[in-house]
């Protein structure tokens, strides 16, 4: 009976190149990761307007959005603000995941660059609105417009 495990499958030479090419894709890893290569960065753009609003269920189905001491910005129906129920879905999943509650107040601000971001101050999650598009951002800066006149 022989032995079936004597001599490798693979020729000792193909075995050494493999070792040699996962060994420098770990060192071009750590080389890329302690120099940042790859690394996308946003300038630092200082805010010239932010306001703090709430985004609630409706118990038809909509979406209210209320200014920090209560007063309504602006409503959604059903099937209305996909782009707005998407990026509160995503906030909601990481409060949710840390036992965080829904009351807290986000923080919607235009930068002096013209860019608009929703930071959620409970989890310390920004997302920057203008990577989804001038269309679904332009959501985001009218109800910053809208707010504009409870102050």
């Amino acid at each position: 009976m022989s032995d079936l495990f004597a001599e490798s499958p693979f020729p000792r030479r193909a075995v050494h190149a493999g070792l040699a090419l996962v060994g420098m894709t770990i060192l071009f890893a750590g080389f890329a990761r302690m120099t940042d290569i790859g690394v996308t960065r946003l300038a630092y753009s200082p805010a010239i307007e932010s306001q703090q609003m709430r985004f609630l269920d409706n118990p038809e189905g909509g979406v209210r959005v209320e200014s920090a001491d209560g007063r309504v910005i602006a409503s959604f129906g059903i099937g209305e603000g996909g782009f707005l129920r998407g990026v509160l879905r995503g906030f909601a999943r990481d409060r949710r995941s840390r036992d965080m509650g829904s009351q807290e107040a986000f923080t919607l601000t235009r930068h002096q660059d013209g860019r608009l971001s929703l930071a959620d101050s409970a989890s310390g999650r920004v997302v920057e609105l203008d990577a989804f598009g001038p269309t679904n951002a332009g959501l985001f800066g009218r109800l910053l417009i809208e707010g504009r006149s409870f102050r």
